[in-house]
Order: C-alpha cells, then structure tokens, then sequence
C-alpha cells in the first residue's frame, strides 16, 4: 500500500512539475509574440504616416536644361559645380549667385554650367552620412530621367533640414519628388533599382581627381585663343565679382 501511495506521489510530483513547465513556455511564447506586436507597431506605425513639412519649390529658370546641365554646349567656358545638397555653402551660391551666373553668362551663350553632386563627399571627408547626401544625388539623376533635373535639385535644396538631420531618407525623398511634379512610379522604379549608384561614385572620383577639397568647387575649362586648353579650379561659395571677373577673363582669352 505504502508503494502504491509513493508511486501515487511521484507521479503527481511529475504532473505538477510538467504543468508548470508548460506554463512557463506558453508564458514565454506570449511576452515574444507581444514584444513582436510591439516592434511590429513602432514600426508600421511611423512609416504610414504621411510625411509632413515638405516645401513646394518653384524651379528656378535654367536655360536649354539637358539632364544635369543648362546652357549652349558649345559656349567658349564650360564650369563643372561639385556639390553636395546637404552642403549649407552649396546652398548659398544656388539661392545667392547662380541665378546671376544663369542671367548674365549661362542664357547669353557664354557659359556651359553643369552640376555634379559629390554624393558621398561628407562621409569620406568629414565623417557625416554617406547615405543622405549620395541617396539624395541619385534621387536628383532619376528625376532627370523625365527631364527635371534640376527641379528636384531646387526642390532637394527647399528641403534641406541641416547636415545629418534626415533630410533626404528614403521617405522624404519620395515626398520631395512628387512635389517636384514626377511621375512617382517612374521615379521608385529608377531610385529603388538604385541605377545611377554608378554615376554618383565617378561624381566623387572626379572631383578628388580635378584637386576638390571642399564643396561647392567649380571647375572651368575654356580654350585660348592659340589652341592652349585652360583649367581653373574655383573653390567656395564665392559672390558674383568673383566668378564675373574669372569668366570675363577666360572669355577675353579665349577671343570670343
């Protein structure tokens, strides 16, 4: 009778034991599966929200555009612009001298002006994110694949919110081009492909090449009178005077 009872014992000792076991992982799968809910929410949740303080920017005119250029291809001075849209100095010649650049030698037939942004020169440089400034470039090159270039470049510019401050996610980035006027399929077609990766990575090959140190830079070509070909690297958000009088004097040289 005693073994009877012990036997009894044992095996209510090993139901009470296997219940608790049991409690303890369906306790356990309930607090994962809640902890997943919640990373699921603070997820999903921010992401469906519309993004909101985006800018509507009206472009600037730019005369004869053509992808990242404006201007005569065969005008006597041609100048490169290395920048970079999360450049606070890059900003300040866009809004402060371009437009006279625009007025006065690009719309007269003077002067070839193209952009190049130097995608990822924050990060290799000075230590800040690659992905903002070099995503924000490849953003610029897919809106001129349906020929508004350089109305997401004002529009990139319109929405700065400083260096590293998020400015150009992936999200903004949609946002800033529909206001821009693209066709938005066309354009997460082009930026999720990531197909101008390429030519955001030979932007900053050769700006270190031409001797960029900083953005903005400028790099002017023009060719002399006697067939000698001339390059100037100009560097900085410089004012108008600066640029009127590199210009002028190239233009002299170059007897047109």
């Amino acid at each position: 009778m005693s073994n009877t009872n012990e036997v009894s014992k044992r095996q209510m000792r090993r139901e009470q034991i296997r219940r608790k076991e049991q409690r303890g992982r369906w306790l356990g799968i309930g607090l994962i599966t809640i902890g997943a809910l919640l990373v699921a929410f603070l997820i999903i949740v921010p992401a469906a929200k519309p993004v909101t303080g985006i800018n509507s920017v009206t472009a600037n005119p730019r005369p004869q555009q053509n992808a990242n250029s404006m201007g005569d291809p065969n005008a006597p001075v041609k100048i490169v612009e290395f920048s970079d849209f999360q450049c606070p100095y890059c900003e300040h010649f866009f809004t402060d001298t371009e437009p006279s650049l625009v007025e006065n030698y690009i719309a007269t037939g003077k002067v070839y002006f193209t952009y190049r942004s130097t995608g990822n020169w924050v990060s290799r440089n000075i230590g800040g994110s690659k992905t903002e400034s070099e995503d924000a470039a490849k953003a610029a090159y897919c809106a001129g694949d349906q020929n508004k270039y350089w109305e997401m470049h004002d529009a990139l510019f319109g929405n700065v919110l400083g260096e590293d401050a998020g400015s150009y996610t992936d999200r903004r980035l949609s946002a800033i081009a529909e206001t821009a006027g693209l066709d938005m399929n066309q354009f997460d077609d082009c930026y999720s492909s990531n197909k101008y990766q390429a030519q955001a990575d030979q932007d900053l090959k050769d700006a270190l090449a031409a001797g960029v140190n900083g953005t903005p830079s400028f790099v002017m070509t023009y060719t002399k009178a006697n067939g000698e070909v001339v390059t100037e690297l100009i560097e900085g958000a410089q004012p108008f005077n600066v640029f009127q009088e590199k210009i002028d004097a190239a233009l002299a040289a170059s007897a047109q």
